[in-house]
């Protein structure tokens, strides 16, 4: 709570400040947001196309004029043929589904990682040579210049043939691996990482110019490293990705106000800590509640709300020290299926700059939608926000002293209120925030089964009531898959859906097989 009210007054300090000082940006009109946009996240939980489509058509209804598609490997490449996965579009269907944003007024800027978060890529070994490690694919190397606008080249080319947006995305945040491998080492000691950081990004950004584009890029290493930022060309844009915390949380905010640059903002409805079983809702909300209207009164002219279905971290399986078998995303988050009201909140805020409040909203919002009265309003807001922490090796992440017994009490709770409810309208949607809350309680018991068991007093006469316990807790399994399938059906391919409710419960059953083979 504190953190949070010193950020609130930051906020107010800083608005203030602009509108006062002649030297800051002057607060813009509504309508100086010319971007107004919507990122998806394609790298796992791949929509099918009608999916995409319906999820457009309500944007295009309420302002959206423009989708940033993280395609991955849902992507076609012609000539590159192994970065596509079993979930790629064909190019008829990338081809249609570009022609019905067009229709509806909606621009499809293709984001392509081309630094960091190119796993992807890097896991076929044609690619090994541009690998910054040859164990952690992540990142390409920056110093293999040609071969890294070699297939650049290709890949932005291509993205060129398919999209009509005046813009390409060519990523570049977390670039975790800078100035790792011996080359880049030698490399940063010579120049600085800034240098080596934008001497890279500076080559992406002339093939996308001389493709008579202008290109995106995160700004998060920039604000880290900004030293060499003006190397770019003039036509770069930055967006500025804040989740609901400090604007100098990855440096000197004011060296990019001052850069020169274009700069949109960029808030999120799903990011950490949302994971299978937690999502942090009052935190969502207040992200855009708070910094759509600080991007209007910094002058940006774009606002791009993403939402990602993973963190963009993996984990890699092997099949011998150097053959790589597949790799696993390490974070999920629940289906954007779940998220309309957050997705109308961003859209309704971005409207008219964040007049309602996040509770007004949510009431208005329950009564059209669910038929909730103000009383009944109040207790879903409730619900929705009551304890959104994370559990890691035992122990709550949270503020003050808190049991995960005491977190299952809570989030138990929360599932007897949302059930109380019994919405006369929305039936279809309330599900999912029901499913969420039942599959919090299913985590959070297997949670306070793991931190006894690996508690310092567990001895083995106490496996057979643990083996119990565990058993119990999976016959709740198959009945969590089915309404997962079932909610999700229409939105996902049915392996994806496989694998969503196969990762999910597999620590489960990883713990009660050991366990069992010692009754």
């Amino acid at each position: 709570m504190k953190a949070y009210l010193q950020n609130r007054l930051w906020l107010m300090l800083l608005l203030i400040g602009l509108s006062l000082s002649a030297s800051a940006v002057k607060s813009q009109p509504a309508d100086s947001i010319a971007i107004k946009g919507f990122h998806l996240d394609m790298r796992i939980q791949v929509m099918k196309l009608p999916a995409l489509k319906k999820f457009v058509l309500n944007l295009s209804t309420k302002g959206i004029n423009t989708i940033i598609m993280e395609w991955e490997g849902s992507y076609p490449f012609v000539r590159e043929p192994l970065i596509a996965n079993r979930y790629a579009y064909s190019r008829q269907e990338i081809a249609e589904f570009i022609g019905y944003c067009k229709s509806l007024h909606i621009q499809v800027i293709p984001l392509q990682q081309s630094f960091g978060h190119v796993e992807y890529i890097l896991r076929n070994y044609k690619y090994a040579a541009l690998r910054e490690d040859q164990k952690d694919f992540s990142q390409v190397c920056p110093s293999e210049p040609e071969l890294n606008k070699k297939l650049f080249t290709a890949l932005y080319t291509d993205l060129v043939s398919t999209h009509n947006s005046p813009y390409i995305h060519i990523g570049g945040d977390e670039t975790y691996l800078l100035g790792h491998c011996e080359k880049c080492k030698k490399r940063a000691a010579e120049i600085g990482l800034s240098r080596l950081y934008f001497d890279h990004i500076k080559m992406l950004c002339d093939i996308v110019v001389g493709l008579g584009k202008r290109p995106i890029v995160w700004a998060d290493i920039a604000l880290k490293y900004p030293d060499y930022i003006n190397l770019l060309p003039k036509e770069t844009i930055f967006i500025d990705w804040n989740y609901g915390w400090d604007v100098n949380r990855f440096g000197d905010h004011s060296k990019l106000l001052k850069s020169g640059y274009e700069i949109w903002g960029s808030p999120a409805i799903r990011s950490y800590p949302d994971n299978y079983f937690l999502t942090d809702w009052q935190k969502h909300f207040n992200n855009i509640r708070d910094f759509i209207p600080l991007s209007r009164h910094l002058g940006y002219k774009g606002i791009v709300m993403t939402s990602w279905s993973t963190s963009g971290v993996y984990s890699s399986l092997f099949e011998s020290e150097d053959e790589l078998i597949d790799l696993y995303a390490i974070r999920h988050v629940y289906p954007l299926s779940g998220f309309n009201m957050l997705v109308d909140y961003y859209l309704q805020t971005l409207n008219d700059d964040g007049k309602l409040s996040n509770d007004q909203f949510i009431e208005s919002y329950c009564s059209s939608h669910y038929g909730f009265d103000s009383p009944k309003s109040k207790l879903f807001t409730k619900a929705l926000f009551s304890a959104p922490f994370n559990v890691v090796h035992g122990k709550v992440i949270a503020s003050k002293e808190i049991t995960v017994g005491q977190l299952l009490d809570s989030a138990t709770e929360v599932l007897r209120a949302l059930k109380s409810l019994q919405p006369v309208k929305g039936v279809q949607e309330f599900r999912h925030y029901l499913l969420m809350a039942d599959i919090r309680i299913y985590y959070l018991t297997y949670m306070k089964i793991e931190a006894e068991i690996n508690s310092t007093d567990f001895s083995g006469d106490k496996i057979p009531l643990y083996i119990l316990q565990l058993k119990k807790l999976l016959s709740n399994e198959q009945r969590l898959n089915d309404e997962f399938t079932a909610l999700n059906k229409d939105f996902l391919y049915q392996s994806a859906i496989d694998e969503e409710n196969l990762l999910r419960n597999q620590k489960i059953h990883v713990l009660y097989d050991r366990l069992a083979k010692q009754k």
